[in-house]
This record gives structure tokens, C-alpha cells and sequence, in this order.
């Protein structure tokens, strides 16, 4: 048996793939090759694999692969030694017949019944046969792994196509692939591997770029030339990391030599989804510097830049005070000589699009905000939710509530405003055309019909926080109009049972809890969730049922998992969140004060002793927190009402001025009249004034010591 490796060159050779999906099918297309070969013994953990992705190619290199893999050896239990032998040691007719379906040579019974291996199985004993099966050849294994790494591609969309048959009956048999197939190439080596899909045989050739290769159809002398000559003769670059790096490095220089002819520093705008793209549009990327009449930049930059984003693929040029240049640069397929007529031609492209904008925005300044109100009335927003009107009343009235319970009078007016007009871009044609600029376009608007950059900014702001890691609203109105738009969202989904499902989320359910905890949080809002949940409720009227407590519970699980990522331990946002803490702008100190009191050596046996304490109470829920010192008659008991009398108000002043690790620390002082307590008093005493009054005393301990957080969910 040959065990040499050889390296392995796969490439399917295909028509235009989905550029947004180029990137994950070259790496799954790479990945689930080597995975097939290695299940296969064909490759093992030591071959290196270099996924290969073009928009006209898949393909993969896989380091140290087998022309077949290792023989063997397959142990399998037949029966009980008392079922397959009889009293005298002779094979059973069940053992034979056994024997007989595994292929096993019965010329000589005796001498199969010997070579079986006998071995203790539970508490008999058991007949076992050895026998050595042949590794795969890589012709097979690499026919098998290719058609499952195929069937397993995340593909967007299937394609149905047909093809010649070579069979005698003429017509055609349909395929079924992303994009139609025309060649594959599969070399071991120098030398070609025999296999075949998608109506394909596997050869030695593909095709370069569509315009400048140097020859047709390329020609791959073995597995690990491919890269070079495709790039050499095929004008290619295959890697999808390497064009990657190659267009940011292109970009990087055309935006400093762009920068350099008109006195001002460029760089090309930061999108790295755009980024990859691109990538996958082009064989061979030439970046050109292009531009366009900078009479248009008096449109808002957003809608330049979204235009030229969305609709082109093209990189905008920023100033260093980040504002829109008239500059931009195109990722092309082709390297002319001279560019001219292709940078001429995506200029004369790109003009419509940007009149396009200037018209909208033109149009739309002609209207005001406020008229526009009234046709929120006719824009449904759910079915059993009524319209945009009577959201935007329900939000207006929720912003209103917010801003009484923040106390802030001088909010009220522009709060009001603000929340009225929020929705009101979504009419305008530059919103009808680029719905991502909602909010955006409404703050230029805002801003166009003088009322005020209070009220632009929130009607800007509202949406936020978009996504993981965006901004919060600027200001405390946008603030109050994003409570109140995210809160309105949240109440009335869950009221009308529309709640997300695994990794189902319509409404963004998620996304808007995240929001609310964000903005409580880090802008440490005096409001209790409760109670925000509460106002929210009667403004649907009776369109939908009261779900507080659900929702509640749905903030309080996006909360914990959040936490849980900003590398809390469990135990810590257990401990805080199981208080269901009102104020949320407080859970950051209360999860510092328990890491430092986690970390006192006290910590451990007071932990403990919480869980006692919690245990002992659930079994005499009636008890309040009272004690009388003439029933106080142990001396630990007495200690330990001493050392509470002292330690307790000290740590409930410090707890009141909103200093958790100083209170928790001032606690940690009552470890050893705790300890003595229960080693030394008993609880559940015979006389009933003495039972309850100690009862009391832990109720009491009890309260004090969890004020911050459950101290008995730190226990390991």
C-alpha cells in the first residue's frame, strides 16, 4: 500500500456567484472538503487547507492527502459464548450463519470458531470477530466528500439547470447548484483524480479573467502551481483574503495620491460588508479615483454616501472631520492602459443616482414635518395595532409620562414635539427610496423648518440604539422619545402575544429590550422598570391585555445574558438580578460590591449561611422582622443582635448613599456572631416566643444583608 501524501488541489469552476455570499461559500466549500476527506482517513488534523474563492470559481488546497487511506482493523461482537458454542466447544448453526452474512472463510469451521477473540461482556462472556477492512482510495473518498461537501453548502438560492447527457437517449437532465458549473479540476499532485459532479469529469484545465487572461483555458500543472498560475497566466487573484487585502491596500493609496491633488487628507469610508463585496465582483481589482460635481454635496453626505454604498459599490472619500468629498473610488474588473474611459463611464453612472437624491431632498423640504402628520393616519402599522397615527399618539402620550416621572419640566414641550414628528420622514420620498435614512432625514427636515436642534437631534436619535454597540440618543429628549418608542413596541407586542420564537424575531422584540436596559443603565435614569411598564399599559386602551409581567421577566433575561458576556459570572448577576433591582442604573455598582465582597475571606461562610437563613424563613413565611431583647436568652444570640444593632444602620447608610461595596464590607463584620449563632443557638425552639423571636432575629439579619443582592446565590 502506497502511504505517501501528496497535496490536493480541488477548484469548480463556475458562472458569477452571489457576491455577498462569495466569502462563507468559499470557506464552507474548503472546510467541508478537508472535513470529508479526514472522516475518510484520506487527511488527518496535520493538512493544512487554503480555501480558494473567485466570483467565477470554489475552490480548495488541502495539504498531506493519502491515495488511500489506512487499513482497518473492525472489532464486532457476534453473541454470548453460550449462544454461539455448544457444550462440546463446536459452533453453533447461529454462529455459523453469523459468520457466514460477515463474508468470514468457513472452509474450516474449526479454525474460524478458533481465530475468534473471547472477552468478558457485563457479566458473561462473549464471542467477538476481527477483521481488517481496507481504507478508501482517494478516487472514491474524494467522489464522496466532494458530493457532500456540495449538498452542504449554505447556498441563498438554488439554481435548476440543464445539461447534455452523455446517455443514449437524447434530451437533458436537470442540475441543481448555485450558479451553473462548467469545469472542475482535481489534482493529487501532478496527477488528475477521476471524479466527477454536476454533469462534470475532473481535468487538469479552468479559465481565467473573462477579459485579460493570457491564455484560454489555463492550464494547472499540479495542486500547488494553482495560485501562481492562475495570477500569472490567468490574471486572478484566487485567494478571497489575498484580493481582499490587495483592494484595502489599492484603496489606502488611491485616496492619499486623491488627497495629495487636492490639499486635503482622504481615506476611503470603512464598511467592511461592502469591503467584502467587492471581493467578491472582482477577479483582479484596479481601484480608480472618480468624482463628481461638488454642487451635489449640498445634499446631507447620508444620502451621497448610501447611494453610492447601496446602489454602486463604490467608496466614498472623507475629509478628516469625516464630511463627504465629491472624490470616490471604484473597485474595477479590468486594468486598461488608459482608465480614462472607465472612470469616465462610472461618473456618468453615478450623476443620476445623485440627482436622483437632490431631487427627493429638494421635494421634500417643500413640505413640513408638522403637515405630514396627518397622513400617518392612513399607514397601517399592525393589524391589531391600528396606524402610524395612533402609534405615534401612543408613544407622545408614554414620552409625556416618562418626562413627569423624570421630574424635568423643561422637557415636556420638546419631548412632545418630538415624539409627534418622529414618523413623519417615513412619507418623504428620500425615506420611500432609502428607508435606512429614517430618523436621519427627519432630523435635516427638523432642522429645515426651525424647530430647534433639541427636537432635531431626538427625531434623529430615536431609533437608537440600531444595533450591538451603536450610539445612545444624544440628548435627554431623544432619550425620553427612545424609551417611549422602544417601550410602546415591546408593551404592545407582548400584549398581543406576538413574542419572538427561538431564533425568530420579527419585531426586533430583542434588539428594543437591549435598548431600554442600554439607555436606563448608562444614563443611570431615575425610573423603575416597573413602573415604566405600568405607564406604558394604559395607553393601548383596551386593544391589547395587560403582559407586565411577562416583559418584565423578557428585560430582566436580556439583562442577565448581556451581563453574563461583559464576563459576569452567574453567580454574580444571579445574586444582584434575583433582587429584581427597580433602579437599573444601580446594577453595574451592585455587581462591583459582590465581586469585592466575593472575594473576602468572609464571604464563603456568610454565603452559606444566607442560604440557611433564606431556607429557614421560606418555612415560616408569617415572620416579620421584629425581636425582643427580654426573649433574647443565649449569649450568641445576644451577640449576635448586638453586633446587627451596631453594623445594620452603618450599612443602610451607606447603602442609601448608593455606596454598595462599603455596605456589603461593613456586613461582612457580622461572619462570626453568624457562625457562632448557629453553632451554639437552636431556632426552632419548643416555646413559640422564643421560636418566633429568633425567626425575627434572622428575618431581620436577613433584610440587612440582602439589600444589594442575594448573598445566598453565591454559594458554589
Amino acid at each position: 500500500m502506497n502511504m505517501t501524501t501528496q497535496n490536493l488541489l480541488v477548484e469548480l469552476f463556475v458562472e458569477e456567484l452571489p457576491p455577498k455570499a462569495l466569502k462563507k461559500l468559499g470557506e464552507a466549500f474548503a472546510s467541508e472538503l478537508a472535513a470529508q476527506l479526514r472522516s475518510r482517513g484520506l487527511a488527518d488534523a496535520a493538512s493544512v487547507v487554503t480555501p480558494y474563492a473567485t466570483p467565477r470559481r470554489l475552490g480548495a488546497h488541502i495539504t498531506k492527502v493519502w491515495r488511500k487511506a489506512a487499513d482497518k482493523t473492525v472489532q464486532q461482537k457476534l453473541m454470548p459464548v453460550s449462544v454461539g458454542l455448544d457444550a462440546t466447544g463446536q459452533a453453533t448453526p447461529a454462529l455459523l450463519k453469523k459468520l457466514q452474512a460477515l463474508g468470514a472463510d468457513l472452509s474450516d469451521p474449526a479454525q474460524a470458531v478458533a481465530a475468534l477473540r473471547r472477552a468478558p461482556d457485563g457479566k458473561a462472556e462473549a464471542l467477538f470477530y476481527d477483521s481488517l477492512v481496507g481504507g478508501a482510495t482517494l478516487d472514491t473518498g474524494l467522489q464522496k466528500a466532494l458530493e457532500e461537501a456540495l449538498a452542504r453548502l449554505p447556498i441563498p438560492k438554488v439554481m435548476t439547470y440543464q445539461l447534455e447527457t452523455d446517455c443514449e437517449l437524447p434530451g437533458w437532465s436537470s442540475v441543481q447548484f448555485v450558479r451553473p458549473a462548467h469545469g472542475l479540476i482535481a489534482l493529487h499532485g501532478s496527477t488528475v483524480v477521476p471524479v466527477g459532479v454536476l454533469g462534470l469529469k475532473a481535468g487538469k484545465h479552468t479559465q481565467g479573467h473573462r477579459f485579460e487572461a493570457q491564455v484560454f483555458p489555463v492550464l494547472i500543472m499540479d495542486a500547488d502551481s494553482y495560485a501562481d498560475t492562475l495570477r500569472e497566466d490567468g490574471a486572478v487573484i484566487a485567494s478571497f483574503a489575498e484580493r481582499r487585502a490587495e483592494i484595502v491596500r489599492q484603496l489606502a493609496a488611491a485616496a492619499a495620491v486623491a488627497g495629495a491633488a487636492g490639499d486635503a487628507a482622504l481615506h476611503p469610508i470603512e464598511d467592511e460588508a461592502l469591503l467584502d463585496e467587492v471581493t467578491g465582483l472582482v477577479e483582479r481589482p484596479n481601484v480608480l479615483v472618480c468624482a463628481f460635481e461638488p454642487a451635489f454635496l449640498d445634499v446631507p453626505q447620508e444620502c451621497l454616501i448610501l447611494t453610492m454604498k447601496a446602489n454602486q459599490k463604490y467608496f466614498p472619500l472623507l475629509g478628516a472631520d469625516q464630511r463627504l468629498s465629491n472624490k470616490f473610488l471604484v473597485v474595477s474588473n479590468i486594468s486598461p492602459a488608459d482608465a480614462s474611459a472607465v472612470i469616465g463611464g462610472n461618473e456618468r453612472v453615478v450623476r443620476p443616482r445623485l440627482a436622483d437624491a437632490k431631487f427627493f431632498f429638494d421635494q421634500d423640504r417643500k413640505k413640513t414635518l408638522a403637515s405630514r402628520v396627518a397622513g400617518l393616519d392612513k399607514v397601517v402599522y399592525h393589524n391589531k395595532l391600528g396606524t402610524q397615527g395612533e402609534r405615534m399618539q401612543r408613544v407622545r402620550a408614554l414620552a409625556g409620562a416618562i418626562s413627569a416621572q423624570l421630574g424635568d419640566p423643561a422637557l415636556g414641550a420638546a419631548v412632545d414635539s418630538a415624539a409627534q414628528l418622529a414618523k413623519t420622514d417615513l412619507l418623504t420620498d428620500m425615506v420611500g427610496e432609502f428607508p435606512e435614512l429614517q430618523g436621519i432625514m427627519g432630523g435635516y427636515y427638523a432642522r429645515h423648518d426651525g424647530l430647534g436642534e433639541d427636537v432635531a437631534l431626538a427625531i434623529e436619535d430615536h431609533y437608537k440604539p440600531r444595533f450591538a454597540g451603536d450610539e445612545l440618543p444624544r440628548n435627554a429628549v431623544g432619550v425620553v422619545v427612545a424609551l417611549a418608542d422602544k417601550l410602546e413596541t415591546l408593551v404592545g407586542m407582548f400584549g398581543i402575544g406576538n413574542l419572538p420564537t427561538g431564533d425568530k424575531d420579527p419585531f426586533a422584540l430583542r434588539r428594543h429590550a437591549l435598548g431600554v436596559l442600554r439607555m436606563l443603565i448608562e444614563k443611570d435614569l431615575p425610573l423603575g422598570l416597573d413602573a415604566l411598564i405600568a405607564s406604558a399599559v394604559p395607553v393601548f386602551g383596551d386593544s391589547i391585555v395587560d403582559a407586565s409581567a411577562a416583559l418584565a421577566e423578557f428585560i430582566f433575561e436580556r439583562l442577565a445574558g448581556s451581563l453574563r458576556e461583559q464576563g459576569y459570572s452567574a453567580a454574580e448577576v444571579d445574586a444582584v438580578l434575583g433582587l429584581r433591582p427597580q433602579r437599573l442604573g444601580d446594577v453595574p455598582k451592585r455587581l462591583a460590591a459582590v465581586r469585592v465582597f466575593a472575594a473576602l475571606p468572609e464571604a464563603p461562610a456568610l454565603a452559606a449561611a444566607n442560604k440557611r437563613i433564606s431556607n429557614i424563613l421560606k418555612k415560616a413565611p408569617e415572620v416579620d422582622a421584629h425581636v425582643s431583647e427580654l426573649l433574647l436568652r443565649e449569649p450568641a444570640e445576644i451577640a449576635l443582635y448586638a453586633a446587627m444593632q451596631q453594623l445594620a444602620p452603618q450599612a443602610q447608610t451607606q447603602f442609601e448613599a448608593g455606596d454598595y461595596t462599603a455596605s456589603l464590607k461593613t456586613l461582612a463584620a457580622l461572619r462570626l456572631p453568624v457562625d457562632d449563632f448557629f453553632d451554639a443557638v437552636m431556632v426552632n425552639a419548643e416555646e413559640p416566643d422564643l421560636r418566633l423571636n429568633r425567626q425575627g432575629l434572622l428575618k431581620s439579619l436577613h433584610l440587612a444583608m440582602n439589600r444589594v443582592a442575594d448573598l445566598s446565590r453565591l454559594v458554589a
